[in-house]
């Protein structure tokens, strides 16, 4: 298998909260290179040291990086694509710059190549029993089936990774004619657009990153739905009353594929939002933290119906029955 490497740059504050939020992404190993590190070996260092290499020495004074490597499939571009909406994320976040520049550089292919080079993984597939998704340079036909358009530009949500999939499976089986949803943390806007495409009312999609607001409103009108039935926002709800003010009301449907912090830390503004009987799902979530995100959400007055697990990956569905 070929890989992309993928170098993060950051600060020797922000590398043990990187390693975290990619390790709920599911990467499963780093490479860091931080100078205090190596700047504490000098200062340190046991038994007689004649000399050290010249380019070990360079260590001194790098900028710290954490290096991660993503296979050149379908699930590395997503990835890659969420660990930019993860960075930028952050950035928003970090206005006093504690974490660094938060930048991700590919090393073995060229930027403006990747651009290009990583649409050979996206092709049109089936899921569910409903549905068929689609990028716009790929042909598809299928009378007996629902066609969703979709362009991720940079933003998570082709719908080819497992916590997507698993979450248009369960929006298929549990989506009613009219619901209204709302799509927290949209991405590309996938999960509440195949929700209008399916029958759904109208929808709202929030997002942290003004890119994905903006993606998913253009995936939309290639979708042919209206700015009458289709709304985007973008902002951080967690620490913005007027944002969260703006999207007030009670919803049938909540959808939410982020990370497992964020869902906890979210859990009661899907409170807030949801209608009695209303259908809460949620995904992003890796398998070894699967019980501690559910049972918070549980202990929010949500009642678990249905998980499903892929490849490591976890989505649920909940009903809240208390409001």
């Amino acid at each position: 298998m070929e890989w992309t490497e993928v170098n993060i740059f950051t600060s020797a504050d922000g590398i043990e909260l990187l390693c975290s939020m990619l390790t709920d992404i599911g990467v499963k190993g780093f490479v860091i290179k931080d100078s205090a590190d190596f700047k504490e070996f000098l200062e340190n260092k046991n038994g007689q040291w004649d000399y050290i290499d010249e380019d070990l020495m360079g260590l001194a004074d790098c900028e710290t990086c954490i290096t991660i490597y993503l296979p050149c499939n379908e699930q590395g571009a997503d990835m890659l694509l969420s660990v930019r909406n993860m960075l930028a994320e952050l950035r928003n976040n970090d206005s006093d710059g504690i974490y660094g520049r938060l930048e991700a550089e590919l090393s073995s292919i060229r930027e403006e190549d990747w651009a290009n080079n990583w649409k050979q993984y996206f092709k049109p597939f089936t899921v569910g029993s409903r549905l068929a998704v689609k990028p716009s340079w790929e042909e598809f036909s299928d009378d007996s089936r629902v066609v969703l358009e979709i362009d991720p530009a940079s933003s998570f949500g082709t719908g080819q990774h497992h916590t997507t999939r698993l979450c248009l499976e369960l929006i298929q089986e549990c989506l009613n004619d009219g619901d209204k949803i709302l799509d927290m943390g949209c991405g590309s806007g996938i999960l509440s657009i195949a929700g209008l495409l399916l029958g759904a009312e109208n929808a709202v999609a929030v997002d942290i990153e003004e890119n994905a607001a903006v993606t998913a409103m253009e995936n939309a009108r290639k979708n042919n739905i209206s700015e009458e039935k289709y709304k985007t926002y973008f902002g951080n709800i967690l620490s913005d009353e007027k944002l969260a003010s703006e999207i007030d009301g009670k919803y049938d449907l909540i959808t939410a594929n982020i990370v497992a912090d964020v869902l906890i830390a979210m859990k009661d503004f899907f409170v807030r939002y949801i209608k009695n009987g209303g259908i809460l799902i949620v995904s992003g979530i890796i398998e070894e933290r699967m019980e501690e995100v559910l049972s918070a959400i549980e202990n929010a007055g949500f009642t678990r119906q249905k998980v499903s697990i892929k490849e490591g990956w976890a989505a649920a569905q909940f009903v809240m029955n208390n409001n």
